[in-house]
């Protein structure tokens, strides 16, 4: 496949400028219609916004409808390259996450950012580390020429996985960075946004099915953007939220992004080099390091605002990952297709 972005939706080519697009328009409208903003944030019910919570809903299903649990027969096919990514995703990526979001926002950068989030930021990077990629992965799979059968059975088993391990290492790491989260709390956002999304995904997904692929086809098709539209309003209105903090500290945004950013690149070639170092075919090595690199984002983000609330540091840097995601995957995709030669030297 040629090293260019057809695999992509016109939507997610142009994420990065549609999230920059929705800071200035959150930011402005946030500034102008303050009252507005603040009647929209009181419209909560069992601490859950109303409003977020549907764009929410709105923006995680239709991606795990692409999720087909069928296909974990096939991870016994590469076993080795599925070891390496669940290494990666769940024994690596959350807690190199947390020994950098502890070094920048607690050591380095502590001068430059508002002492009364420093928390709250580190919160928003663990959240953000701590659940792999669903949807987006399958596009940087078909960019990379990658195995979609080794792909569909990794992000399912992950998906599985997430189910139970979400919240004991969210809660673990919170803990060890001494940030308290009530597990109440977590594990209702836990229910809320992946066990819920998830059966209601697989329930749509089981009914399109059943009416044939290209019925299932066109339906994906349809329901894509919607996804990515629920994703830019749930940012505008978070921006809204957040405008003050933000026209006072622009800065916070760049230097959130230096240990994301790190992080990204560190566990795309550490799965990388490992894949060559079992023995596993660049196929599946490319889809191993996007996957353990990527972020779900979605989650990230509805975790963060769950627990932390709209104006919090959490929200704000797991909005950072959304920000950068698209140009630093397409990056890593070019990496891992540039360096075939060099994998596939013995």
């Amino acid at each position: 496949m040629s090293d260019n972005n057809s695999g992509i939706s016109f939507f997610e080519r142009y994420l990065t400028l549609w999230v920059a697009l929705c800071i200035i328009a959150g930011i402005a409208a946030g500034q102008l219609l303050p009252a507005l903003f603040h009647a929209i944030g009181q419209l909560n019910f069992a601490q859950v916004n109303l409003p977020v919570g549907i764009l929410i809903w709105v923006m995680i299903i239709p991606m795990l409808v692409k999720i087909d649990f069928g296909a974990l027969h096939q991870v016994r096919a590469h076993w080795k390259g599925i070891g390496v990514t669940l290494f990666i995703n769940w024994g690596v990526k959350p807690f190199s996450m947390a020994l950098l979001a502890w070094l920048f926002i607690r050591v380095l950068f502590v001068p430059l950012l508002p002492a009364a989030q420093l928390d709250s930021y580190i919160a928003g990077l663990i959240l953000l580390a701590a659940a792999p990629c669903t949807a987006m992965v399958f596009v940087w799979s078909q960019l990379t020429d990658g195995d979609p059968l080794f792909t569909l059975s990794q992000v399912a088993l992950n998906d599985i996985i997430m189910v139970f391990a979400f919240a004991p290492i969210v809660a673990l790491l919170l803990g060890i960075s001494l940030i308290s989260v009530p597990w109440a709390t977590l594990l209702t956002s836990v229910l809320l946004y992946i066990v819920i999304p998830l059966v209601l995904a697989q329930l749509w997904r089981n009914y399109l099915v059943g009416k044939g692929p290209a019925h299932f086809a066109a339906a994906m098709k349809k329901i894509g953007p919607c996804s990515m539209a629920a994703l830019l309003l749930t940012l505008i209105l978070l921006f809204a939220f957040q405008g003050e903090a933000i026209v006072k500290q622009p800065l916070v945004i760049a230097l959130l992004a230096v240990p994301i950013l790190i992080q990204v690149f560190f566990n795309a070639g550490l799965a990388y080099w490992l894949n060559k170092k079992v023995g596993e075919k660049h196929n599946i090595a490319c889809p191993s390091a996007l996957i353990g690199a990527s972020n779900f984002f979605e989650l990230a983000v509805a975790a963060a605002i769950g627990l932390f609330g709209f104006e919090s540091g959490a929200a704000l840097a797991t909005v950072v990952g959304v920000l950068i995601e698209v140009p630093v995957m397409l990056i890593v995709v070019r990496l891992v297709k540039r360096s075939a030669a060099w994998y596939s030297h013995s």
